[in-house]
């Protein structure tokens, strides 16, 4: 009956966030930076289709500040020998959540959603509005505010804001929830998230950490939940995989090059 994760790093993790500026950016229009990062996270999304890494993901409730309930989960993200996507679970000790339940759309935002990519294919679906500029850490970052133009049935979608930076135009951060909650019959709510990302491979920024401390507000009561999700252990696999960035295919070379871990830019 849940799933996101959100608010703020842990402490020695947390981002140095300055003053959102409203100004306009200069040398360039909004408009040229959302198709520039569309382009960029279409890009994004078929590479990580193409990684193998680990989803380390803890759920709980909370009674006041005591957890009552948990649920922990590590999962690897494979490829098996015909290079069919798979998931092998390697932790799972025994869920302790009495209060509420998972559905398939919680783990489903769990891998796909939480994540969350906006690709040039999924800009006419959304309102994308420019808010102003930001600092985050050592990046600059544009700041956008999105919401779901129409909501269509069986369909989720992502409502909130995003931080692209101004150098690789690639979304660095993400906070929102996804939509819509149900109402009708078995509620299912949806708690807000963050999702930080990071350069983990020297081109593309990864989702590696999201976080949720949100209540969610069920007919029966409020129920307090905490979501940290942890994504590491990022490989590309190498069987018959074509990386592509700015819509051209790397050479041959420079996909090896980008197999091997770099450190992040400072």
């Amino acid at each position: 009956m849940l799933l996101a994760a959100a608010c703020l790093l842990p402490a020695g993790l947390r981002a140095q966030e300055g003053p959102l500026d409203p100004s306009p950016p200069r040398g360039i229009t909004p408009d040229q930076i959302i198709q520039k990062f569309a382009a960029r996270e279409k890009d994004f999304k078929i590479a990580r289709d193409a990684y193998t890494y680990r989803q380390d993901f803890t759920v709980q409730t909370l009674d006041g500040g005591v957890v009552d309930g948990e649920l922990r989960q590590v999962v690897d993200i494979l490829f098996d020998d015909k290079g069919k996507r798979m998931e092998n679970v390697v932790f799972a000790p025994q869920p302790s959540l009495t209060r509420l339940g998972m559905t398939r759309e919680d783990f489903d935002d769990l891998e796909h959603r939480l994540p969350f990519v906006l690709t040039s294919d999924e800009i006419p679906d959304y309102n994308i509005l420019y808010v102003g500029q930001q600092q985050e850490d050592d990046l600059h970052t544009y700041v956008f505010d999105i919401s779901p133009r129409t909501i269509e049935k069986n369909r989720r979608y992502f409502e909130g804001r995003i931080w692209v930076d101004d150098r690789d135009f690639q979304i660095v951060k993400t906070e929102g929830k996804n939509v819509p909650d149900y109402h009708k019959g078995q509620e299912n709510l949806f708690p807000k998230f963050t999702t930080y990302r990071e350069q983990v491979d020297g081109r593309y920024w990864f989702p590696t950490y999201t976080r949720t401390d949100d209540t969610l507000h069920f007919k029966n009561g409020d129920i307090r939940i905490r979501i940290i999700v942890k994504y590491s252990a990022y490989k590309r696999f190498g069987a018959k995989t074509r990386i592509t960035y700015e819509g051209q295919e790397l050479p041959k070379g420079e996909q090896e090059k980008k197999d091997q871990p770099q450190e992040p830019p400072k």
